[in-house]
C-alpha cells in the first residue's frame, strides 16, 4: 500500500532542511537502506535514506525546496499504484503547515490598525472628505493584496509627506521604494492623502514596536538613498542564529583568561614537522586540541554538562573543532581525542575540516562533543571570548603568539606569548575548578614533551 514520506530528522536539532538533489529518480525501486536524496541541514548535508522498500512513486518536492521537519517528500509504493489521494492530503498539509507557522505581511489594503488619538470621533452619519483624485502622472498602483516593497525610511516619509506608496514605481533593487522616489514624488506633485485613515493605511506596514524610531528616521540617518540588500539566511545560518542565541540567554558564562609562554610549543612543533618531512603536518591547533584532552583527563570534573537536576559526567574526552565554512560555523567531533596520537589527531582534523567545508560529514561525526576548541590565531587575533556549544560547559577561545618583551631572570627579553580564554558554564564549572584546569593546560603547552607521553 503506498504511504507518504515525510522528511526525518538528520541531525540533532534539526528543524528543517533544503533538498539539495533527488538521487533516485521517479519510478525507481528501492530497499531498506538505500540513499534516495542529500539533505542541507543545520550542520552539514545529509543523506536521506529510506527504511521502507517499494517503488519511489512521486516526488512531492523540488531540488532546492526547504522542507519543514516531517513534511511529505515523496510518496512510494507498489508499481502502479493510484496515488491521486495522496498527492491532495500532502498537498492539503503541506498548504495548511506555513500559514500556521508564519504570520502574513501587512498589505495597505489591509484594515488600518487601531492607534491612540485626541481627536474626537466623528459624529454618526457625519459627511467624510472625499478621496483625493489620483494624479494623471503617476505609475500604475501595486495590485490589491500585492507585498508591497519599501524600505522603513522611504514608509515613514510617505506616511509624513500623505502619500500614497501604492502610487509610486519603486527604483530600488527588486522594484522596491525608497527615499529618493518618496522625495520625487512629492516634487512632481504626488496629492498628499489628506485624510487621517490615508496615513494609517500606509503606518499600517510598519510594526508598532518600531514605529518610533522609524518616524525619526530621516532625522537619525545622513542624506541617503536608504537602499539596502536582504540576504535570505541559509538552514544553516538561522539555526547557528537560533543555538547562539540560546546559549548566551540560557546559560550563564563567565570567562577565566591566561597568558603564557607558546615558545616551547613552537619548538616542538617545528622538531616533529621535522620528523614528519612530507609525511603530514601538525599544526599549532593540533598540539592545542591534545593539551585540552589531556587537561579534561586530568581534571575530569570539567568534561561534564547541566541536565537540569544534575551534572553528568563524561567517561571519555570527545572534542569538538569549531571549523569556519561559509555559510557560517560548523564543529566536527574528535572523539577520544586523549587517547590519539598527536600525528592522528593532525590527520583526522585535517580530514575532518575539509569535509566540513564540503558539507560532506556525517550525522555522527559533528555531535557528542564534551567540550570544544575555538581557534582564531590564524587569523591574527590575539584574544576573544567564545559563546558556549550546550550542552558542553566549556570552550577555549585560542589567539594568535604575539612576539612581546618578558622579563627573564631580571632581563628584558624577546618572548612569545599566547592568550586563551576559557568560556565557562557556571552551574558546572565555578572559578576555582575553571582555574585549576588552566593550570593543567599550561603546563602541557609549556612541557609540550608530556604531549607525546
Amino acid at each position: 500500500m503506498a504511504q507518504i514520506l515525510g522528511l526525518p530528522k538528520l541531525s540533532p536539532t534539526m528543524e528543517e532542511g533544503v533538498l539539495v538533489r533527488w538521487t533516485k529518480k521517479e519510478g525507481d525501486k528501492v530497499s531498506p537502506g538505500d540513499l534516495i536524496a542529500e539533505v542541507e541541514t543545520d550542520k552539514a548535508n545529509m543523506d536521506f535514506n529510506v527504511e521502507d522498500e517499494g517503488v519511489l512513486l512521486k516526488f512531492l518536492v523540488k531540488e532546492g525546496d526547504t522542507v519543514k521537519l516531517g513534511a511529505p517528500v515523496a510518496i512510494i509504493g507498489k508499481a502502479g499504484e493510484d496515488v491521486s489521494a495522496l498527492v491532495a492530503q500532502a498537498a492539503s498539509g503541506a498548504a495548511a503547515a506555513p500559514a500556521a507557522a508564519s504570520k502574513p505581511e501587512p498589505k495597505l489594503d489591509e484594515p488600518p490598525r487601531a492607534r491612540p488619538t485626541t481627536k474626537p470621533p466623528a459624529p454618526a452619519g457625519a459627511a467624510q472628505p472625499p478621496p483625493q483624485p489620483k494624479p494623471a502622472s503617476a505609475p500604475a498602483a501595486a495590485p490589491t493584496g500585492a507585498r508591497l516593497l519599501a524600505s522603513p525610511l522611504a514608509k515613514t516619509m510617505a506616511i509624513e509627506l500623505g502619500i500614497d506608496l501604492r502610487t509610486i514605481k519603486g527604483s530600488g533593487p527588486g522594484g522596491r521604494i525608497v527615499e529618493r522616489d518618496v522625495k520625487a514624488a512629492a516634487a512632481n506633485g504626488h496629492a498628499p492623502a489628506v485624510a487621517e485613515e490615508a496615513a494609517d493605511a500606509e503606518a499600517a506596514a510598519v510594526e508598532p514596536s518600531q514605529a518610533l524610531a522609524v518616524r525619526h528616521a530621516r532625522q537619525l540617518v545622513p542624506e541617503a538613498d536608504g537602499d539596502y540588500t536582504d540576504v535570505p539566511a541559509s538552514n544553516m545560518r538561522k539555526r547557528i542564529a537560533a543555538r547562539l542565541t540560546e546559549a548566551k540567554r540560557d546559560v550563564p558564562h563567565f570567562y577565566l583568561m591566561r597568558t603564557f609562554d607558546a615558545a616551547p610549543m613552537l619548538g616542538f612543533r617545528e622538531r616533529l614537522n621535522t620528523l614528519l618531512g612530507d609525511r603530514g603536518k601538525v599544526s599549532v591547533n593540533d598540539l592545542i586540541i591534545k593539551a585540552v584532552a589531556l587537561a579534561l583527563r586530568r581534571v575530569p570534573d570539567c568534561n561534564a554538562s547541566w541536565e537540569g537536576d544534575a551534572i553528568r559526567h563524561y567517561h571519555r574526552v570527545h572534542v569538538g573543532v569549531a571549523v569556519a565554512i561559509d555559510d557560517g560555523l560548523v564543529t566536527p567531533v574528535l572523539r577520544d581525542a586523549d587517547q590519539k596520537g598527536i600525528g592522528s589527531i593532525a590527520a583526522e582534523v585535517r580530514d575532518l575540516a575539509e569535509r566540513a567545508k564540503t558539507k560532506k560529514l556525517k550525522g555522527h561525526e559533528i555531535t557528542g562533543s564534551t567540550f570544544t576548541v575555538s581557534n582564531l590565531g590564524m587569523l591574527g587575533i590575539e584574544r576573544f571570548t567564545a559563546i558556549l556549544n550546550p550542552p558542553e560547559a566549556g570552550i577555549l577561545a585560542i589567539g594568535t603568539t604575539v612576539d612581546t618583551p618578558v622579563v627573564v631572570n631580571g632581563q628584558v627579553v624577546a618572548g612569545k606569548r599566547m592568550t586563551v580564554t576559557m568560556s565557562c558554564d557556571h552551574r558546572v564549572i565555578d572559578g576555582a575548578l575553571g582555574a585549576k584546569w588552566l593550570i593543567q593546560f599550561v603546563d602541557l603547552i609549556e612541557h609540550p614533551e608530556s604531549l607525546a607521553l
